[in-house]
């Protein structure tokens, strides 16, 4: 078997997702996004990182709408890409996909399922169950576990994913575990097909779920959170404009924001002019503290600290530690832990660009799950 695994990507946004993938082994085929804006973004970023185009093409607009692809004429032509690839390339084939999590989200609209957003995370499954990839990956946030009735939900969409014939496995990850500078809770939850399961040598239970042991979680996870957070980091100090901080002892530097923004060298990178430069309210600047992020909005960012959550939208402002201004698209992209070759295209207008770096899964998060499943899946060949 050729063991270089095709990946059919959904909701793929800008393609941190399928970044992470793509170096660790994976083949990216199908590409799917409804937002235009976005799909231009996945193109322009993969033409300058000399990436090829996928197999079966860009599909957005009504072409990228999930649901639709849910309706007779979408799954056959799914169903014939999937067969396809495994014909011609002799290789497993996966889904991977994070919808849309607004509805699902404790600071967000929680409709729930019920939400524009919320059933696209249906039809998602859906697709799956009838389009039968030899895996899949489903990313969301974890307001899908702590609310009741959205638990109700997630659990309703797992019991179809078992019933079609998948054996899965989740885990709560924080993107701090890999090496990313940003407080980052996710759901991830497999699914990988009976037969393919059983073919790599795994007893399996009656509930059809990965034993605890079988699924290597862990093997890529450089910074435990126990540990992580335990260390004395700098809590907060008065904001002084081009104030110069040494770094305090006994933290991981490689997790800071600053150690980021040096290393992707964020003063001289293509988007290092795109933040927001509002008129008013530029006073208000100086009254944070530099790592005071205590408030829902307004939060400065520490030098010597890694990022609360990359989230962009909904009002939420996040400023530099010691410069008047909010962080530049640049900066937002080294706190994803992109790589410094990683931009975004001048035409795209900074909400755009905020939007879909706080929609992205971090570039080392993926890498490090990407790396996790082709390990488990080569743990038979």
């Amino acid at each position: 078997m050729n063991f270089s695994p095709r990946i059919f990507s959904f909701f793929a946004g800008s393609g941190f997702l399928d970044l992470g993938f793509e170096t660790s082994g994976f083949n990216i085929v199908y590409v799917n996004e409804i937002f235009s804006p976005f799909m231009e973004a996945y193109r322009y970023s993969r033409s300058n990182l000399n990436l090829s185009s996928p197999e079966y093409e860009y599909h957005q607009g009504e072409e990228g709408d999930v649901t639709q692809l849910t309706e007779e004429a979408g799954i056959l032509r799914l169903r014939e890409l999937v067969a396809d690839c495994r014909q011609a390339n002799n290789t497993v084939v996966g889904f991977i996909g994070g919808p849309p999590c607004p509805d699902f989200s404790i600071g967000g609209k929680n409709r729930g399922q019920f939400g524009d957003n919320g059933k696209l995370s249906a039809a998602y499954v859906e697709l799956i169950c009838r389009a039968l990839p030899d895996f899949f990956l489903f990313e969301n946030v974890k307001g899908l576990w702590r609310t009741k009735k959205h638990r109700l939900f997630f659990e309703g969409l797992k019991q179809n994913l078992t019933q079609a014939g998948y054996v899965l496995t989740e885990r709560l990850v924080n993107s701090i575990e890999y090496g990313v500078p940003q407080d980052r809770e996710r759901i991830i939850l497999l699914g990988f097909q009976l037969e393919l399961t059983k073919s790599l040598g795994i007893e399996l239970n009656r509930e059809k779920f990965l034993p605890a042991e079988s699924f290597p979680w862990e093997k890529y996870i450089v910074y435990p959170k126990e540990k992580v957070f335990s260390y004395n980091w700098s809590r907060s100090e008065p904001f002084q404009e081009g104030s110069v901080l040494p770094c305090p002892d006994g933290i991981p530097q490689e997790l800071t924001v600053e150690y980021w923004f040096k290393k992707n060298d964020v003063l001289n990178h293509p988007n290092t002019l795109h933040y927001f430069q509002p008129r008013a309210g530029i006073k208000k600047f100086a009254t944070i503290d530099e790592g005071d992020d205590s408030r829902k909005s307004y939060k400065r960012l520490h030098r010597w600290r890694y990022s609360p959550t990359a989230c962009y939208g909904n009002n939420e402002v996040h400023l530099h530690p010691y410069k008047m201004r909010r962080i530049s698209v640049a900066e937002a992209l080294a706190i994803q832990s992109l790589p410094a070759s990683f931009s975004l295209p001048n035409t795209m207008s900074l909400t755009n660009m905020f939007k879909t770096i706080g929609n992205g899964v971090p570039y080392l998060a993926s890498k490090a799950l990407a790396q996790t499943i082709l390990g488990f899946l080569g743990s038979g060949t």
